[in-house]
């Protein structure tokens, strides 16, 4: 077995699912085809389509979330992961995301040891002039400028989700995050075990089926950046100050 190859086998492929019937084969065959059968798990928000249904069929570990939203759905995937496994692949169940940047992903990880996620920047390759239109891609320009000066974690797309993380990062999270706030949360996270973040360059597509991210989400967004600044504060040691005594 090739280096390369053993490198893919040693993902899995983490999918939140809610009504997606229509991108969730595509994106199945997708991710499985290039990452040669990866062990993936699919958390499912209670669909009420065929979501489930197709996803058995291709062979992917199917389990339900307790409560709703996207963080919700990370945190019960959490409980299944295998932590033999070295990284952790996070993308959406719509389509948008191309699984042939992912081998590329992680071998960044494997030559960088100081880098803990590779994260797909949808703004810096072709994106279909359908998948981010006006009122979202504006959305995601200011929450992105906010994110970046409040928290100082510089990334061109922080709330990209196509990600892959070192397992190790993910090991003891107790994900706070409910909804779409879930990136902000990771990206510290990552930051907080000391190690960096990498953008890759990448295409994204026009979502399959309807839309679930929604104009009050990022309100969500923002207050997640703001807790996370919040937090950050508090961790900065205070500097020793001269005693004039």
């Amino acid at each position: 077995m090739s280096e390369r190859r053993a490198n893919l086998y040693s993902a899995q492929v983490v999918i939140a699912a809610l009504n997606e019937e229509s991108g969730i084969g595509p994106t199945l065959k997708e991710f499985l085809n290039e990452l040669h059968s990866p062990n993936v798990i699919v958390v499912d928000g209670h669909s009420t389509d065929r979501t489930v249904e197709i996803a058995k069929k291709l062979g992917a570990k199917i389990t339900f979330q307790d409560g709703s939203g996207k963080g919700n759905a990370i945190a019960k995937a959490l409980e299944h992961v295998d932590w033999n496994i070295k990284y952790v692949v996070l993308t959406d169940a719509d389509h948008t995301y191309p699984a042939e940047y992912v081998p590329e992903m992680i071998n960044v990880l494997e030559k960088n040891p100081q880098v803990g996620m590779v994260c797909g920047n949808r703004f810096g390759g072709h994106t279909e002039p359908k998948a981010l239109r006006g009122t979202f891609y504006f959305g995601n320009r200011l929450l992105a400028f906010a994110h970046n000066i409040l928290n100082g974690v510089s990334l061109q797309d922080p709330l990209t989700g196509l990600r892959v993380i070192r397992s190790e990062i993910l090991r003891d999270w107790a994900v706070a995050s409910q909804s779409f706030d879930i990136e902000v949360e990771l990206n510290h996270l990552v930051e907080r075990h000391g190690y960096s973040i990498i953008e890759v360059p990448i295409a994204y597509r026009q979502r399959l089926g309807i839309k679930k991210l929604k104009m009050r989400h990022g309100a969500t967004i923002l207050k997640r950046i703001l807790i996370e600044t919040l937090l950050q504060a508090k961790e900065i040691p205070k500097p020793n100050l001269p005693n004039n005594n």
